[in-house]
This record gives C-alpha cells, sequence and structure tokens, in this order.
C-alpha cells in the first residue's frame, strides 16, 4: 500500500478504494452525526452496499480522469478524507471537499490533505481553479479555505437543502497562479 505522509504525527493520506469499504463505513458509523451536519455522506454511506457503491463511484471517477477520493489515516485508523468531487481537466476546474469524523478534529488534517490533493491537481493535472463549496455555517471547513490561500468568491442564498433546512453555501476557490505563489510563500 501507498500513501503520503502528512506529518510527524502518524497522519497519512491513501485512495480510498473500495476494498476498503468495511473499514469506511464504520468510519463513517463512528462520526455519523458529525459528518452528516453539512454533508450527504452520512446518508449515502448507510451499510455495506452503499460503502461499496460510494467508493466504487469515486473508483470509476478516478478511471475518467473526473475526481479522486482520498483517505485520512491517522494511527492507521481511518478518520476522513479529502476529494475532488469533481475534476474537468479540459476546463482546468475542479471541486474539492472534506470531511473528518470528530476525535480528529483540530489537528490539521484537513489542511494539511488538501494541500496535497490541490498540489497535485494543480501541477500533475494542469487544473487552473479549485473551488471549495461549503455550507455558510461551517465554520471550520471556512478555516480551511482561507489557510489554503483561497478567497470567497461569493454566497449562493439557500441553495442547499440539508435534513430539512436550507443552508447558504460559500464559493471560496484558488486559481494555480495564487497557488504557486502561495506555496513559495510557505
Amino acid at each position: 500500500m501507498y500513501g503520503i505522509s502528512l506529518g510527524d504525527d502518524a497522519a497519512w493520506l491513501r485512495p480510498l478504494e473500495p476494498w476498503r469499504a468495511e473499514e469506511f463505513l464504520a468510519h463513517i458509523d463512528r462520526g455519523r452525526e458529525f459528518i452528516g451536519r453539512f454533508t450527504g455522506l452520512s446518508d449515502a454511506v448507510a451499510d455495506l452496499a452503499s460503502s461499496r457503491a460510494f467508493l466504487l463511484s469515486y473508483a470509476e471517477k478516478a478511471a475518467a480522469d473526473a475526481g479522486t477520493l482520498h483517505g485520512i489515516w491517522l494511527d492507521g485508523t481511518l478518520v476522513g478524507g479529502v476529494m475532488l468531487r469533481t475534476m474537468d481537466t479540459a476546463q482546468g476546474t475542479a471541486e474539492a471537499g472534506c470531511w473528518l469524523e470528530p476525535g480528529a478534529v483540530s489537528r490539521g488534517l484537513v489542511t494539511r490533505a488538501a494541500r496535497v490533493l490541490i498540489d497535485w491537481a494543480v501541477e500533475e493535472r494542469g487544473i487552473h481553479r479549485v473551488e471549495w463549496q461549503v455550507a455558510a455555517a461551517n465554520e471550520p471547513s471556512i478555516a480551511v479555505a482561507r489557510r489554503l490561500g483561497m478567497r470567497r468568491d461569493g454566497v449562493l442564498r439557500e441553495s442547499y437543502l440539508r435534513r430539512g433546512k436550507r443552508h447558504d453555501i460559500e464559493i471560496w476557490s484558488v486559481l494555480a497562479p495564487q497557488w504557486r505563489a502561495g506555496r513559495r510563500e510557505s
């Protein structure tokens, strides 16, 4: 198995593939309510079959060069992930996303993992614009967008219905030249 170390704290970024469906389901079960506050991931992964189907859908996206999914492991346990929900290399655009179970918050894991993923998208796949769509009330995810050097483009008012409540969605983005400049500064 290959992976990328995310630092000195035994955190690793690895592909999240269909053969990990049981591990993925156990991870979602540990954080179901926390993860589900702002995303539909916890609803999409309800049992082993749906876990496998979700992972298979991203394996198919990866094969089509249209997205990718990676897990974050801490001390050998899957605790979250980052993804390119969409990726259009012809247009040079992608939408990044993330999630984390509650026991792994406030360690910088998502920021470090997203940096690796965005670096890959920009430098290896030629992506020019990476978007981050986030519920306006999801302050930790907005903080990640800021740490990644993204700028807030705007708000889609009440555009996302989640558990019977409408949420504003903020659109954040970083362009390849800004990304590269920010990486040189750090």
